[in-house]
């Protein structure tokens, strides 16, 4: 398996980055990585850790299935995180100086599942704040346009703070009740309503391709399965130089803040010790 870059991150790439706060990038891990996720996706599928959750089940058993912070426990993630290209990927992409590791998650629909993901952003359910924050969206199957990950152009950019999905909603677990009405001043954009004026994109992708988007970035829409088809999705979460440490009285979702706490970590810190190790430095 290949540790460096496959792909050349052009100037003009990086600068779409930052402009939109998505971007499409094609080829850049070999089939090996591919190989190597689907092993610990598999792995992961058959012992999930106590974070797992099925969001969705129809009355047709079609589930879907996430979990996360599972690299500590799937020796597969882990190669992946500090040994593929990804690091580097978002390192370029946000001109960071050094990389830090934030989480995993991944995401399972079994074939015909029609449940969509939620239009939402990231960095309000987190316990981390800053502009440096690189999500990658890998998908370890083929993936239709109409299935794949959406997302809205710019809108990592809003100075608007919005009321977020409830993703208990999904659960039904009370552990999984996210409450943002201390903080949301408006409500989450009606999306689906008018993708059009949105300026909605999404892309056919095969295994080897990926999305890097901000945290801010408003996505959502996955989904929607024809029944000879399944969705199988490794995510990783990346932290570039701005990025620190923020406690919220409000639901974190993850919530790792006891996580942080145990490792001495406090509001204002820079993401660091074994929890979030740093992966990649520029030269």
């Amino acid at each position: 398996m290949n540790i460096n870059l496959l792909q050349t991150i052009t100037p003009e790439e990086v600068d779409a980055y930052h402009r939109d706060g998505v971007l499409l990038l094609r080829n850049m891990f070999d089939k090996d990585w591919i190989e190597l996720l689907n092993k610990g996706l598999d792995a992961n599928c058959e012992s999930p850790t106590e974070r797992s959750r099925i969001w969705n089940k129809d009355d047709s058993g079609h589930t879907m299935f996430y979990d996360t912070l599972a690299w500590r426990e799937i020796e597969e993630y882990k190669k992946f995180i500090f040994n593929s290209p990804a690091a580097q990927i978002c390192g370029q992409l946000m001109n960071a100086k050094t990389i830090n590791f934030f989480f995993d998650a991944v995401f399972v629909r079994s074939p015909g599942t029609k449940f969509e993901t939620p239009w939402h952003q990231d960095e309000p359910y987190w316990s981390i704040e800053g502009y440096d924050a690189c999500t990658l969206w890998m998908p370890l199957v083929p993936v239709k346009q109409k299935n794949s990950l959406s997302f809205v152009p710019g809108s990592h950019r809003l100075k608007s703070i919005f009321n977020q999905y409830n993703f208990g909603d999904l659960t039904g677990n009370p552990k999984d009740q996210v409450d943002f009405s201390k903080v949301a001043n408006q409500e989450f954009p009606n999306i689906n309503a008018d993708l059009e004026r949105f300026g909605v994109v999404s892309w056919k992708m095969q295994p080897g391709d990926c999305i890097a988007f901000n945290g801010r970035t408003m996505h959502g829409g996955s989904g929607k399965l024809d029944n000879d088809r399944n969705l199988k999705v490794f995510t990783t979460k990346w932290l570039g130089d701005d990025a620190r440490i923020k406690f919220r009285n409000y639901g974190m979702d993850p919530d790792f803040s006891s996580l942080m706490m145990e490792k001495g970590l406090k509001s204002g810190d820079r993401p660091d010790t074994d929890l979030y190790p740093q992966v990649w430095t520029r030269n």
